[in-house]
């Protein structure tokens, strides 16, 4: 088996595009939520709530003809690749068009611009709308293979359309591609564009944030108060390498990939299930080959739902007990779907790496329902540990579990 490390890492979401700027915004506990005005036009909409990124334009030195089949998340996903690979310093390395590099990338759906072009042709039964590119940027798994092109990578292509485990999925599946050999490196990640659609999807579900006053206090994963998810947008890019690899390059390492768990409830498409959640980080944990203790810190998938939160936090003490920390990006972010897995894993790494840990944004009044567990809250913790785990819980019942390793 090959040991699997991480030499570059970049994400963009709605509290920054950057480390130091998304770390400026959870310890000022500013969050990226705000009011859609966009989308008072929808009659019946309950939410009005997203996480939108809001300075993001498309790279000045990416031309229309590399673009032209992107929409907006997949300029989101090359452009953090492109920071991923230049702080890996592979951008201009040969093993990168090769057939050495594959990637491994998560979405939920395609360019939303360019499935209305599609709805208007079955509605109104021509085609005015659509061009050769339409398709390219509708079909779910446009990010992987705009990255792919864009960068020229020749190795496999693994396509994770799996909700908001698309993401960690893409993740896993690109740790296993190098640790049985298959590759040596692997882009791995996932990629979002905001739309009213998915807002519409959870709507329906009677499971959205309703407070649209006030944007600032929503979502509230583990609260006892909280009253839905909120929407968000973004791309994370983690950029892994076979170690003798990166070793015989000089690559500096940010840290290890250990552990990947992922199985499925098999009951219930919406509705979560805590022993298969347990078991998918117990398959993280055999896979590291350590115990429950070895973790110092647990990102959770933290959605702000009522039954989502109620069986992660019970999934989560039972393998953990009450003395583990844990926090929910999502607070901050929105629920970012595809994208999600990959900015939490990047955001657990520079956190391990820093020894300190953000807090879950607006967690006032944990829910008893929620189980005893280690909430941080606040302005975050300074913790010293060698061990991470982040965990996602999708639609369909997917549930993945990744556990990174401090390189020392």
């Amino acid at each position: 088996m090959k040991r699997v490390v991480v030499t570059g890492m970049s994400g963009i979401s709605a509290i920054g595009s950057s480390w130091e700027e998304t770390r400026r915004n959870l310890t000022a506990e500013k969050t990226g939520v705000t009011y859609m005005t966009e989308w008072d036009k929808y009659q019946d909409l309950n939410t009005r709530l997203a996480g939108p990124v809001p300075d993001f334009v498309k790279p000045a030195h990416y031309s229309r003809k590399v673009t032209r089949s992107m929409g907006r998340g997949s300029l989101m996903a090359t452009a953090a690749t492109e920071q991923a690979l230049s702080q890996a310093g592979l951008l201009e390395d040969e093993s990168l068009r090769d057939g050495r590099c594959g990637i491994s990338y998560g979405s939920c759906m395609g360019d939303s611009n360019a499935v209305a072009a599609f709805g208007h042709m079955l509605i109104n039964n021509n085609t005015s709308g659509l061009n050769a590119n339409s398709y390219l940027k509708m079909m779910p798994h446009t990010a992987t293979v705009n990255v792919g092109v864009f960068f020229g990578l020749k190795g496999r292509a693994i396509t994770t359309t799996s909700a908001c485990a698309s993401g960690s999925q893409g993740i896993g599946y690109a740790y296993e591609a190098i640790k049985f050999g298959k590759q040596q490196i692997m882009v791995a990640g996932g990629a979002e564009q905001l739309c009213a659609t998915q807002a519409a999807v959870f709507d329906t579900l009677y499971a959205t944030s309703t407070v649209n006053d006030t944007p600032e206090l929503s979502p509230r994963p583990f609260d006892k108060d909280r009253d839905g998810l909120v929407i968000g947008e973004g791309a994370g890019t983690l950029i892994l390498e076979e170690l003798a690899h990166a070793q015989a390059r000089g690559a500096h390492i940010l840290a290890e990939v250990v552990g990947f768990g992922t199985n499925t409830d098999g009951l219930h498409v919406t509705q979560p299930a805590a022993t298969t959640m347990s078991r998918a980080m117990e398959l993280a944990l055999e896979d590291a080959n350590i115990g429950p203790d070895k973790i110092g810190y647990i990102s959770a998938h933290g959605t702000a739902t009522n039954k989502g939160d109620i069986a992660e936090a019970t999934a989560t003490e039972n393998i953990f007990g009450s003395d583990t920390p844990i926090s929910a990006l999502k607070s901050f972010t929105g629920h970012t779907l595809g994208a999600c897995g990959a900015l939490e894993a990047w955001i657990s790494i520079e956190m391990m790496n820093a020894n300190w840990f953000h807090g879950t944004a607006n967690l006032k009044h944990i829910d008893p329902e929620c189980g005893q567990l280690d909430y941080l809250v606040g302005a975050g913790r300074e913790i010293d540990t060698d061990y991470v785990m982040s965990n996602n819980f999708a639609f369909g019942g997917i549930n993945t579990s990744l556990i990174f390793k401090r390189w020392n």
